[in-house]
């Protein structure tokens, strides 16, 4: 039986150029060498080395449009074993720095890949099981009730059209900043694609952070009764939980 290279992967991650160019493209998007090389703080012809190593070691993949070449994941798998790995960090050193506007906002929503996470990911599954639209399945699966069914029929959705994958239709995933569970699988990324379309998120251009909208902020205190609450003015200053 042959092991899995798990160490030709760990070095992979452990150069600080290579795993931030992997974080940065944990939100699924596909962006260019340059804009990889600015978020490492190296040369191009720096950025290109990592590139071709990630490349070659099967994390990333890569689109050519014209003379422009467009680096992203290869895949949600790359994407689970970054958030996992962040996960791993102590939550609450002795000395902790202040969090900055960019990494609040991270901390507050964002793109897990293809699903939401962050403070307000978090809420929403939190409020999806205490209402029994979500129960807690097998290993690290949510299972959707018939209530929860129509529910997100209500909201939209159509159930039936969501295939599961090998593991399942909804997915726990902890959240590496919350250390607490978020939605995700085939029904946490097409529940966020909805949030989307309806206007109650939206999707910074150039990082990973998602914004609430106050349509969203009306829809979701409508739905699932999550209120922004006090001292949420800055983005990411709290955890955010479901009203009472």
């Amino acid at each position: 039986m042959t092991e899995p290279d798990v160490a030709r992967v760990a070095h992979l991650i452990a150069d600080p150029a290579r795993a931030a160019m992997l974080m940065l493209l944990t939100d699924g998007r596909a962006r260019p060498a340059g804009e990889l090389a600015y978020a490492a703080t190296v040369t191009p012809q720096t950025a290109s080395s990592h590139l071709g190593k990630l490349l070659a070691g099967g994390m990333l993949a890569v689109e050519t449009e014209g003379r422009h070449r467009y680096y992203r994941l290869a895949g949600a798998h790359v994407a689970v074993a970054l958030e996992q790995l962040a996960a791993i960090v102590p939550l609450a050193p002795a000395r902790r720095k202040p969090l900055g506007r960019e990494a609040q906002a991270l901390q507050f929503a964002r793109c897990c890949y293809d699903h939401l996470a962050g403070s307000v990911g978090v809420a929403i599954a939190q409020a999806l099981l205490a209402r029994g639209y979500l129960a807690a399945g097998p290993g690290k699966q949510f299972e959707v009730t018939p209530e929860g069914a129509a529910w997100f029929a209500g909201m939209g959705l159509d159930m039936t059209s969501i295939k599961p994958t090998a593991r399942g239709l909804a997915r726990a995933c902890l959240d590496w900043t919350e250390r607490r569970h978020h939605l995700a699988g085939p029904l946490g990324v097409q529940f966020t694609a909805l949030l989307c379309e309806k206007g109650w998120l939206r999707r910074h251009r150039n990082s990973r952070a998602v914004q609430v909208t106050p349509q969203g902020w009306t829809g979701l205190r409508e739905t699932l009764d999550i209120a922004p609450g006090l001292g949420l003015d800055t983005p990411g200053s709290q955890p955010l939980s479901p009203s009472p």
